[in-house]
């Protein structure tokens, strides 16, 4: 790298940059290849991980929506023991710029959430681009949320919505439907550095040209996948929430981004626009941090620093007093 790209380089956290070189190059020239690769990538990082013994983690068929969709697999993570009153849950995203990625590269996330605030934790296992384009996620995320909705065991009044990157996204045009659809009242939502807007204008958008992480190259051809459903007519906010013009009603809202994330700006114009509508909403911009930071340098201090402060956000919006002790560091 030279110029600009190495000034940009000097400005990643050490402690990141130091296992950036363990990434491998990312390209979407070939998704069945990046599907592979990535697939192999969240392995590793959850290879450590040992499931919670009191958290059980099983995957359920539920109906699509609208009616005529196809069924949809959800990846369930609740407490083994049995409850009597209604628990606080999440519906949460996966990321993976709209083409890579499943349900199950988030068990060790959603596992200890659960194991430490006591909720439920519901993944969604959407439709991915360019074989299923949009509204194709959207529509599996809504289709999980009505259920949990009409599940006694949830109490309907603390569902809250996550994801992160295009998951981020997806859980922000979800929250714009459900409001929009008023058939299900969202608590409050959790975006970790959302993928919000197709249109390529923000500088941090074409500042990032590292190859081994979600870049300028990749952005493009992960929305060209999925909005080529749409040919060419006009996107709506639910699949690019930065497209949204009235945020007025929307829930309680928690976003994270990176200081050097290609997504910072939309980020951070995403969160101004929702207080601007009246929206209680808490913005963090991570320094040094990279698209992905906490998954590749998960030991790094801003990246402790990032869970503690979502874990937080989480039980604030359920209303739970966590069940275990906070993450050290």
């Amino acid at each position: 790298m030279t110029g600009d790209a190495d000034a940009w380089a000097r400005r990643i956290d050490p402690e990141i940059r130091s296992v950036l070189d363990l990434v491998p190059r990312l390209d979407l020239t070939y998704i069945a290849t990046a599907r592979r690769e990535r697939a192999e990538l969240a392995a590793r990082a959850a290879a450590d991980h040992v499931p919670p013994p009191f958290v059980r983690t099983e995957e359920r068929r539920i109906p699509g929506w609208p009616d005529g969709e196809p069924d949809v697999v959800v990846r369930v993570h609740e407490p083994a023991e049995r409850w009597a009153s209604p628990r606080p849950a999440l519906l949460w995203v996966h990321g993976g710029g709209h083409v890579l990625g499943s349900a199950s590269q988030d068990d060790p996330l959603l596992q200890d959430l659960v194991a430490r605030a006591g909720c439920v934790a519901v993944a969604v296992e959407w439709r991915r681009a360019p074989e299923d384009p949009y509204p194709a996620a959207v529509h599996d995320a809504y289709a999980a949320l009505r259920w949990m909705a009409g599940d006694p065991a949830l109490d309907p009044g603390r569902l809250v919505v996550g994801g992160a990157s295009s998951g981020g996204g997806a859980a922000a045009g979800l929250a714009l439907l459900a409001r929009d659809r008023a058939e299900v009242r969202v608590a409050g939502q959790v975006l970790v550095y959302p993928m919000l807007d197709d249109r390529d204008v923000t500088e941090s958008s074409r500042e990032v040209r590292d190859p081994r992480l979600w870049n300028n190259d990749s952005n493009r051809l992960g929305w060209g996948a999925y909005l080529s459903g749409l040919d060419g007519g006009e996107v709506p906010p639910y699949a690019a929430p930065a497209r949204a013009t009235d945020l007025r009603g929307l829930p309680s809202t928690w976003l994270a981004t990176g200081e050097l994330d290609l997504f910072r700006d939309e980020d951070i114009e995403y969160a101004s626009g929702l207080l601007a509508a009246g929206v209680p909403t808490e913005l963090h911009v991570y320094p040094g941090a990279v698209h992905g930071f906490d998954l590749f340098a998960p030991e790094a201090a801003v990246s402790r620093r990032y869970r503690r402060d979502r874990d937080e956000a989480f039980d604030r919006f359920v209303g739970v007093v966590p069940t275990g002790s906070p993450e050290p560091g």
